[in-house]
């Protein structure tokens, strides 16, 4: 199906109104611009697609501006699901299933739910009979829901790239009662990388493309008995991942302390200002740990890059980045993979610091 036309002037005005009406935290007055362009013809998964996820997309990129805060943006991604399932519930967007059957979930801890939900409305629009599972879905479970109920495809949607290993893991056990799997979100890579990466039988970079793969098919899995995680991922045989991931608790409390002499101006910081350093903290080291997961430098320096990008929006100290990475480095300096990582961090963040003229973001 391809998506609704419209001039792209009256798209952009229905999407600039509900803007403001998420933002404003007006549920009904979002509900009756999405009712209204239905009733006007457009169809619900151009609604969907076109309309509501763009509008969801805004609000993560005004909240990394810091131009809205973070109980807007909970309010606004809020009505959003619940327009949603508003549309789903509509007579009009009902569609008798004659496809096949497909299991659509979040992987293990993560909680951004809606592009799992636009993917599984799609697929219910064009004919497929799904189970949705929703966020946060424990592997286990997942397993126990195909022996149960069977599926064709299971479809995983992971946003985080720190959920990459839960992802790696469920994409294993699905294929191993031979479900095949198609992945997609934002951790998977902007190219498909890591879904390739981790052995995915598909990945899309939307819910239309996933909606297109599905119907041309999707062969069930041919594997060899035992396969494991670490045959997708040789390079975990030298433990650093283990080891490094086993410490992180251990990581942070070091950067915190050795902080205080590193930057002197801690010693300044808030009770709320400190809670913020440490949490932090340990979003670098937990992506550090991912990065050495998939081993690839990308991952750490892009993570490290949008966070001084993010601190620097919210107007904070821009000078203890490379500090922190500094600590982690001798800390960890008989690691020569995080080793990398942290040394391609720090040119990073001197290249973007060159290129914007100012230092990067700090960490408060």
């Amino acid at each position: 199906m391809t998506p609704y036309t419209t001039a792209d002037d009256e798209l952009q005005e229905l999407q600039d109104r509900l803007w403001s009406a998420a933002v404003d935290r007006d549920e009904f007055a979002a509900a009756g611009l999405v009712f209204a362009a239905l009733d006007n013809g457009m169809d619900a998964e151009s609604v969907l697609l076109d309309v509501i996820a763009p509008v969801q997309m805004r609000v993560g990129t005004e909240w990394a501006a810091n131009r809205i805060t973070v109980a807007q943006e909970h309010a606004a991604s809020a009505i959003a699901e619940r327009v949603v399932a508003a549309v789903a519930h509509r007579p009009s967007s009902r569609t008798t299933p004659h496809l096949g059957r497909v299991t659509v979930a979040c992987v293990e801890q993560e909680w951004h739910v809606l592009p799992a939900r636009l993917l599984a409305e799609v697929l219910t629009l064009r004919g497929w009979e799904v189970d949705f599972l929703g966020a946060q879905v424990p592997t286990p479970h997942l397993v126990a829901h195909l022996h149960r109920a069977g599926a064709d495809v299971v479809a995983l949607s992971s946003s985080i790239p720190t959920r990459l290993p839960a992802a790696h893991g469920a994409i294993t056990a699905c294929q191993s009662v031979g479900v095949p799997v198609l992945v997609g979100g934002a951790a998977f890579g902007s190219d498909g990388r890591y879904a390739r990466l981790l052995g995915a039988d598909v990945w899309a970079p939307d819910a239309r493309t996933a909606a297109q793969k599905l119907a041309d098919g999707i062969a069930a899995p041919n594997l060899a008995a035992g396969r494991l995680q670490i045959d997708d991922l040789p390079h975990l045989s030298d433990q650093e991942y283990t080891l490094v991931t086993r410490s992180q608790e251990q990581l942070v409390k070091q950067v915190l302390t050795q902080m205080e002499e590193r930057f002197p101006a801690m010693a300044a910081y808030s009770d709320q200002q400190r809670q913020r350093t440490a949490e932090d903290i340990a979003h670098i080291v937990e992506f550090l740990t991912v990065a050495l997961y998939v081993d690839d430098d990308d991952l750490f320096t892009n993570f490290m890059t949008w966070t001084a990008g993010i601190l620097t929006a919210r107007d904070v100290s821009a000078r203890s980045l490379h500090p922190a990475l500094g600590i982690l480095a001798a800390e960890l300096n008989e690691f020569p993979r995080s080793t990398r990582l942290l040394d391609q961090a720090r040119l990073a963040l001197d290249s973007t610091a060159a290129a914007g003229g100012r230092h990067p973001g700090a960490l408060t």
